[in-house]
């Protein structure tokens, strides 16, 4: 088997209205796929979409506890950045020698990360 690349990653919600709000205007992902399967671009080669596992004849059964990395240029300044717009974070941020990291989650309690390596 080759693995390309990935096409996309999915989230369980719970809300798909409440969820593209989020998605689209408090994190300011863009939005390219629209109606029960709200997409967002994440750089150049991977999406993601938010799936109501109702649609497909199955249960909410929780978040995703990994985090989903998102690459940005500061954390620092990413951080304030939605804040402000009232995301909470799950403490301080990390600084691991290679990177540093801000974990928060979604409105269903998906666990996101504002993410940058600065090391080699």
């Amino acid at each position: 088997m080759i693995v390309e690349r990935t096409d996309f990653v999915s989230v369980p919600v719970k809300d798909l209205e409440l969820s593209t709000v989020f998605y689209r205007d408090t994190l300011g992902l863009e939005q390219i796929g629209e109606g029960q399967w709200p997409e967002f671009q994440l750089g150049e080669n991977v999406s993601l979409y938010l799936l109501d596992p109702t649609n497909i004849g199955r249960q909410f059964e929780g978040p995703h506890t990994s985090s989903i990395a998102l690459r940005v240029p500061d954390v620092g300044e990413a951080r304030e950045e939605l804040e402000a717009k009232g995301v909470e974070f799950d403490g301080e941020t990390f600084d691991t020698g290679v990177c540093h990291m801000a974990l928060f989650r979604d409105p269903d309690g998906n666990a996101l990360m504002l993410h940058r390596r600065y090391a080699p």
